[in-house]
């Protein structure tokens, strides 16, 4: 186990090599205007598979290096057709990568036929799948329940978050700490959650004097009691079935 831990680890540590300290701007920014024209391109992905090479430190697996380089090529070479690089296409390139080294690795450790077995396991698990479960309810369905239960307030202080607030961000913050919240009572670190409830309330609240800000504090505070609520109850339930 420890072994195989390990090639994973070399595997991946080329990977972030190569995608994130030693490519430029510049070898980017040309990739990005001539595609399969740049001479960047090759030599990124030449690097790919060279340091695979070079962290796996066994000359019989030089195929892996190629493989990645190759597999390395394509997954660039699609992402350049898109004129934008958002974090969409960025989480697809690097899931992209990130399953050609799942590849590499499974066969390197001979673990294809146990793939199966371990996906079976996880789905066997009681532990596993309340975990799971917990943290797609906080994910999901509490974002949809909190904003069915304030919609009713929505109409008084949407004109004022719009123009005081980034588009989607409450949803987004309200995801977040969700996730922490459920993570510090899986983990039964009860007390940070109240520097989480601290450190929001100051962030949110520290500059409240425009008009109309005393119902948007209001509205904004209802949804955190709620979101925290919500989280802390599915947390203790998670740990009571899952621990």
């Amino acid at each position: 186990m420890e072994n195989s831990i390990l090639i994973f680890l070399q595997l991946l540590l080329a990977h972030i090599i190569t995608d994130f300290v030693i490519q430029p701007d510049k070898w980017v920014r040309h990739k990005r205007n001539h595609k399969s024209r740049s001479k960047y391109l090759y030599l990124h992905t030449f690097l790919a598979g060279f340091l695979t090479f070079v962290f796996l430190m066994r000359l019989e697996w030089w195929y892996i290096g190629v493989f990645i380089a190759v597999t390395h090529y394509f997954v660039d070479l699609w992402k350049l057709q898109f004129d934008r690089d958002d974090l969409k296409i960025f989480v697809s390139d690097q899931l992209l990568h990130l399953f050609a080294i799942l590849i590499a690795w499974l066969y390197l450790t001979s673990n294809f036929s146990n793939v199966f077995s371990y996906f079976a396991e996880i789905f066997r698990s009681q532990a596993i799948l309340a975990t799971l479960i917990g943290y797609l309810l906080v994910i999901f369905p509490a974002g949809f329940l909190i904003g069915k239960a304030t919609k009713r307030w929505q109409n008084e202080v949407e004109d004022d978050l719009r123009k005081n607030s980034l588009d989607a961000a409450g949803r987004y913050i309200g995801i977040f700490e969700r996730i922490l919240v459920l993570t510090f009572i899986l983990t039964t670190n009860f007390s940070a959650i109240g520097f989480l409830i601290a450190a929001k309330s100051i962030l949110r609240f520290s500059d409240k004097s425009e008009t109309g800000a005393r119902k948007q504090t209001e509205y904004v505070l209802i949804g955190t009691l709620m979101s925290f609520t919500i989280t802390i109850l599915i947390g203790f339930l998670v740990r009571h079935i899952a621990f």
